[in-house]
């Protein structure tokens, strides 16, 4: 893999780590393809939570302008060569995707941190649409995502203003679920990565892809799919060990199986 991407790993829990600090992990293609590599190896079936974060000051900057403009293909072939395969590899993951915005997310920066599963944000961390002020429209799923999480009003205001967003503002639009002082973020990370770790991966995944599903689902269709799951999900060995600790009256003890 190459430096543009580090990965770590702490038990289940998988870090990556958008590598090119000097230009707040703005999107390259090296970083792209390593982005790819990483997502794969996330896929283990041992990796029952993922981190993306950023190295340095930010957590990514969007598109290096200067590689952009050096783009010999259509901007629509690039864009489905680089950002949408790495995009949809984060929702297809069948566990859990946490963002740790360790600073500014910008343009497709910010659009990456909104295609994962949650967001937590330090102090520090900014959120800015980028693409309107210079004249373009949001991509890598930035208005599927966007849309969904602040509603049509709110997202096409923000998104068509370019208005830098603090990470209390994006608390308190429930763009990100909670707000950590920056010389605890770290510490907080690893602990909310953890927690989520250790719950059942399989029902997580299974309810990820539920809510997926809901957005252009009927009822009938809705219900369908939740009895399917629901019957795959008593077969396994945390539905067992989770109706097992409630009788005991203790915690459960989730392996992810």
């Amino acid at each position: 893999m190459a430096d543009e991407v580090l990965t770590s790993r702490d038990g289940a829990v998988l870090t990556i780590t958008f590598n090119r600090p000097e230009v707040y992990n703005a999107f390259n293609r090296a970083l792209h393809e390593a982005l790819h590599e990483a997502l794969a190896e996330a896929e283990d079936t041992s990796v029952r939570c993922v981190v993306v974060t950023g190295a340095g000051k930010g957590f990514c900057a969007g598109q290096d302008l200067k590689e952009f403009g050096a783009v010999s293909e259509s901007i629509s072939e690039a864009l489905e060569t680089t950002y949408h395969p790495n995009v949809r590899l984060v929702r297809s993951l069948a566990k859990p995707v946490l963002a740790a915005v360790n600073g500014p997310a910008a343009g497709a920066g910010l659009s990456f941190a909104c295609a994962c599963d949650l967001r937590v944000a330090a102090e520090s961390a900014t959120f800015v649409p980028g693409f309107i002020g210079i004249g373009l429209v949001p991509d890598a799923g930035g208005t599927w995502f966007v849309h969904r999480l602040l509603g049509f009003a709110r997202a096409l205001e923000w998104m068509s203003s370019n208005r830098r967003l603090s990470a209390a503002e994006a608390l308190e639009w429930g763009l990100v679920s909670e707000v950590v002082p920056d010389d605890a973020f770290g510490a907080r990370v690893s602990e909310l990565a953890a927690e989520w770790a250790d719950r059942p991966t399989l029902a997580i995944g299974r309810t990820k892809r539920l809510f997926e599903h809901a957005y252009a689902a009927s009822l009938d269709e809705q219900l369908a799919l939740e009895a399917r799951l629901q019957q795959e999900s008593v077969g396994t060995q945390d539905f067992s060990e989770g109706v097992t600790a409630f009788l005991e009256k203790r915690a459960p003890r989730f392996t992810g199986t």
